[in-house]
């Protein structure tokens, strides 16, 4: 007889509602899945526990308590990335610092050759216009036509590039980057180094990054999906990369703090995640982090269950949206219909997305907007009514203007 894949429920499970009381009310609907997800209300415990630590072992902290809990963290984060066990991890605040840390391995001039889209996200779009103006060469191809966008992005890939830097599900229109494989094959031939923007993708779209050739970095947060809140973003940094950060901070090689400063010398770094590290940071998140990431597990929420009601409930949006024939009201949707190249939200154009936002705003329902994009995002701990109340508000909003 043949083996049948199992079926991964595609609701919470009981109790798992539940577990958000400070942040769910029965006077508003959530719908900024994709932005900000409640957090459970065992990261307020955690807030509290990073206090006391603190207070009982002093300056001891790091090595009785912060240090160990953050190597569980980033085993966790690992496995939820689709990695084996002892992948190397770094963190920072967020996501540009650790970006920028990377771009900094490569000289701001011409020498350097990028290639990306215009679809990320404004940190990495603004951190590279402002490399081309001191000369750095950056190639942008253009990310609207996400059906051929692969394609062109390997096109780009000459010899002489540097780094390849891509969503793999994009910020605005919630559209998954396909052909992951071909791109990376192409960094490889070309020399050059991969970067992929997954914070879209990060506990809500298992993404196939584990088994990609060549030198592949992953950064993502738990800002969005991951519900750890903020200053707990990450780097994947590949196996037996040797790449010398010029921004570099003391904690990227301890074994060096005991060295005389005398003389000159090579800066040293350590291996792995330590090549990427910064300076003295906020404990505090990796706390929230740690009893989040044992929420889900506890929950048995992984990535693939989470996936699936995601599925589940950006479907409904797109029904109920039919239904209300919002496009004859000027909502066009522009997430992608296909659950196959669907991120975790539902993307819709209007001229009127500002103004929407905080018409819907005004009855208690949180979306968002950028530029002409309105932003629905559902959660895995709300229910199908209050998916329905907050589409139909938005319906109800954009008939009354």
């Amino acid at each position: 007889m043949r083996n049948s894949s199992p079926v991964v429920p595609e609701t919470a499970p009981e109790g798992f509602r539940e577990a958000y009381g400070a942040f769910l009310r029965p006077d508003r609907i959530l719908l900024t899945g994709h932005s900000h997800q409640a957090w459970p209300d065992v990261a307020l415990e955690a807030q509290r526990r990073a206090f006391l630590d603190a207070a009982a072992y002093v300056d001891d902290k790091w090595d009785e308590a912060v240090h160990p809990l953050i190597e569980e963290v980033a085993a966790k984060i690992a496995e939820r990335l689709g990695f084996p066990p002892g992948e190397s991890i770094a963190f920072g605040q967020n996501t540009h610092e650790l970006v920028f840390r990377l771009l900094s391995c490569w000289p701001f001039d011409e020498r350097t050759r990028i290639v990306t889209t215009t679809g990320e996200f404004h940190s990495l779009d603004r951190q590279l216009r402002r490399l081309e103006e001191e000369g750095v060469r950056v190639v942008w191809v253009d990310a609207d036509d996400k059906e051929s966008l692969p394609e062109r992005i390997v096109e780009a890939i000459e010899p002489g590039t540097s780094l390849v830097a891509s969503s793999t599900v994009f910020f605005e229109d919630g559209a998954q980057l396909q052909g992951l494989q071909a791109i990376a094959e192409a960094c490889e031939r070309a020399g050059a180094a991969l970067l992929l923007d997954a914070y879209h993708a990060f506990n809500v779209v298992p993404m196939p990054i584990a088994d990609l050739p060549g030198e592949v970095y992953v950064t993502a947060g738990g800002y969005k999906y991951a519900q750890f809140g903020e200053a707990c973003c990450f780097l994947r940094i590949p196996p037996g990369s040797e790449r010398r950060p010029l921004q570099t901070g003391w904690f990227a090689n301890f074994a060096e703090l005991a060295q005389p400063r005398t003389g000159r010398r090579q800066v040293g770094y350590g291996r792995g995640a330590s090549r990427f590290a910064g300076s003295t940071y906020d404990a505090s998140p990796f706390y929230r982090a740690h009893a989040v990431l044992a929420h889900f597990d506890r929950f048995g929420m992984t990535v693939e269950r989470l996936r699936a009601i995601s599925l589940r409930q950006t479907d409904r949006i797109l029904r109920k949206l039919d239904e209300l024939d919002a496009e004859a009201r000027g909502l066009r949707v522009v997430s992608p219909r296909e659950p196959s190249r669907r991120g975790g939200f539902v993307a819709i154009r209007t001229p009127a997305a500002a103004e929407l936002v905080r018409a819907l705003r005004e009855r208690s329902v949180f979306v968002d907007a950028r530029g002409s994009i309105l932003r629905i995002g559902p959660a895995p701990y709300l229910l199908d009514e209050e998916i329905d109340r907050g589409t139909e508000a938005l319906v109800e909003a954009v008939s009354a203007m």
